[in-house]
């Protein structure tokens, strides 16, 4: 099964996978896989261009293989913001969405203590992006649909 968790960043979405991923899971998160490809003394959620974009075509390869798995074991993706096109690709292959939202004011405290100031823009555009009546749009849950 296909498990696409979405959020805003600092939202915790790869906490949220720690929680029901089993060890023989695959995960693609592009936090760690950018930390698997930076080197020592990086940050934790390293926004350097230069290594987000071989981050970005390992995730794009890592994607298109474990789709081909999905039947065979859980694959869990974190798509912070997927747009129409990647939600109803989502659909046709009966992935689960799932976003996890503990609400703006936590989230921003979070980027703020622990993130690149610049994910306070990505947090409120993805807040904007949310209109009131879709699944998960209230601070403090966990959705799914």
């Amino acid at each position: 099964m296909l498990i696409v968790v979405t959020g805003p960043p600092a939202a915790g979405k790869s906490s949220w996978i720690d929680a029901h991923a089993k060890a023989s899971d695959i995960v693609i998160d592009l936090d760690r896989i950018t930390r698997a490809l930076t080197g020592p003394g990086a940050p934790s959620w390293n926004q350097d261009p230069l290594q987000l974009r071989v981050a970005h075509r390992a995730r794009y390869a890592a994607m298109r293989e474990a789709f081909e798995l999905r039947d065979k074991t859980d694959v869990y993706l974190i798509h912070t913001m997927p747009t129409a096109k990647w939600l109803a690709r989502y659909k046709r292959m009966d992935a689960k969405v799932i976003a996890v939202d503990p609400g703006r004011t936590i989230v921003m405290q979070r980027i703020e203590a622990m993130r690149d100031p610049e994910m306070k823009r990505v947090a409120t555009r993805w807040y904007r992006s949310r209109p009131a009546t879709q699944p998960g749009a209230r601070a403090g849950r966990t959705m799914e649909w």
